[in-house]
């Protein structure tokens, strides 16, 4: 004897429901994927004018003896040498060496990424002292003043890390730009999620009244 199969109760919803939740969703993962909320910064960068002579008229190419690096491709076969550009740079500053500077050569099929890393190693290690002429960058460093030694200067000593102190600072400034965004587009969230409210009230009320 075949059983009588009971009639069940079919579930309708709102057509374009699914997309309307789902797509945000899916635009949402696909943003933090490419780095859409990435916070990008600025170096202000000033050039002498072209008719500037200081650079003949302190004589900057005999102030130092200076070690070459030579650049002539793009940002990742050049990085190595960029790397050995920054340990160099490093000693330098270090060691304040007065008599030894750096040189670095730009050459014609250099890339423009080359350029930007350049002065991004300059700002990391705290480069001072970089005079930009033609298609070089000369580096050195300057004297220390004489210290006075009728004049006697107070020992500070201070014992700590503060590597996490600067980590949770960045961690930090990255949290309020998040939430800046949240801020400014809050009406966009706010719509999106009434129309998903609206969707599931009409969803239910519908199937309530089948």
């Amino acid at each position: 004897m075949i059983e009588k199969r009971e009639k069940r109760k079919k579930i309708f919803y709102v057509p374009g429901m699914i997309s309307l939740i789902f797509i945000p969703l899916l635009c949402l993962i696909y943003f933090y994927k490419v780095d859409a909320f990435k916070v990008y910064t600025l170096l202000n960068v000033e050039l002498p004018a072209p008719d500037n002579n200081v650079f003949e008229e302190l004589n900057i190419a005999d102030l130092r003896k200076y070690k070459i690096f030579n650049y002539n491709s793009n940002e990742f076969e050049e990085n190595r040498s960029l790397e050995k550009l920054r340990f160099s740079l490093r000693k330098l500053k270090k060691e304040n060496d007065t008599i030894n500077g750096i040189r670095i050569h730009l050459g014609k099929k250099m890339t423009y990424g080359v350029y930007v890393q350049v002065l991004n190693i300059f700002a990391e290690e705290g480069i001072e002292i970089y005079i930009p002429h033609k298609d070089d960058f000369w580096v050195f460093m300057k004297p220390k003043p004489k210290q006075n030694k009728s004049i006697r200067i107070p020992i500070i000593r201070i014992c700590g890390y503060d590597g996490d102190f600067w980590e949770k600072q960045r961690e930090e400034a990255e949290r309020k730009y998040v939430l800046s965004l949240y801020r400014k587009n809050w009406v966009l969230f706010l719509g999106y999620f009434g129309l998903v409210l609206l969707n599931i009230f009409a969803l239910v009320k519908f199937n309530k009244n089948r």
